[in-house]
């Protein structure tokens, strides 16, 4: 049965090399600063600004595996704890993503955590204070945190507190970091660097981006962020035409609305 359930474990990632990350100001200061103190991270800012790369970095800084959970609306207690399948004709426990990076003395990171249901969260609090602990309920099991254990969370206050709030029974148990885009021009030599393509492009890019910012909250719910210009960088550097691959990658993903995406149309036609 043990070696049914290691089968059926979540995967434990690791990275060969180093992920990269362009470190802006004193995060990696502070991150290493709560890891070193186990104390739990909120990561705050905006969509596709860096903060999973910037775990991602992190864990590899800190030679821990990770343990990454997308949260949505559907994610129950069950699906971060674990909960009994059918193996064949046995029943065996399978360790949900949480439980397993806590076992292992890994970094779980939640992503966009205040997507989860809100009984979810609360499975979280035991492990954010000085238990350090992991109550398994269908196993009557109390699984200690190592010390190399940390727990990472990220929400977009930016966007999610209009519909959903992170409670502050839940934030007050975190050290929060805040993240941004990066200033023009180091937003410009990380899409060059990430995509290849020729710095004075990139820099057009994040010039449309910077103009689709100045559109939040006026049409648009969100700018476009440094993830969509990776996407439109790679798209140039397969041969799409600049214009086009800004419409694509940018224009079409961030609105549904025919006005909205006429009016980022008019700003990539103004760059490009």
């Amino acid at each position: 049965m043990h070696a049914k359930l290691h089968a059926l474990s979540p995967e434990l990632e690791s990275f060969a090399s180093e992920p990269y990350y362009q470190v802006i100001g004193n995060e990696f200061e502070l991150f290493s600063a709560a890891a070193r103190k186990k104390l739990p991270v909120l990561l705050k800012g905006p969509t596709g600004c860096g903060k999973t790369r910037f775990v991602e970095y992190m864990a590899w800084k800190l030679g821990r595996p990770l343990v990454t959970v997308a949260c949505h609306d559907d994610l129950t207690s069950a699906d971060l704890v674990g909960r009994y399948l059918l193996a064949g004709e046995e029943t065996v426990w399978l360790d949900g993503p949480l439980t397993a990076a806590v076992r292992a003395g890994a970094i779980c990171y939640l992503d966009e955590v205040v997507e989860a249901r809100k009984d979810t969260t609360v499975v979280i609090h035991p492990l954010t204070d000085t238990r350090r602990v992991l109550p398994v309920e269908k196993r009557g099991e109390l699984v200690r945190a190592p010390d190399d254990f940390l727990l990472v969370v990220s929400y977009n206050p930016g966007y999610q507190r209009v519909l959903k709030e992170l409670k502050q029974s839940t934030r007050q148990r975190f050290v929060a970091l805040d993240f941004d885009y990066p200033p023009p021009a180091l937003e410009a030599a990380i899409v060059a660097r990430e995509t290849g393509i020729e710095l004075a492009t990139a820099e057009q890019l994040v010039k449309v981006a910077g103009l689709t910012r100045n559109l939040k909250g006026q049409g648009l719910d969100e700018g476009a962020s440094t993830r969509l210009l990776v996407h439109a960088g790679h798209l140039i550097a397969a041969g799409v035409a600049p214009r086009d691959a800004c419409q694509a990658a940018i224009g079409r993903a961030l609105s549904d609305d025919a006005d909205s995406v006429a009016s980022v149309d008019d700003l990539i036609r103004a760059v490009f």
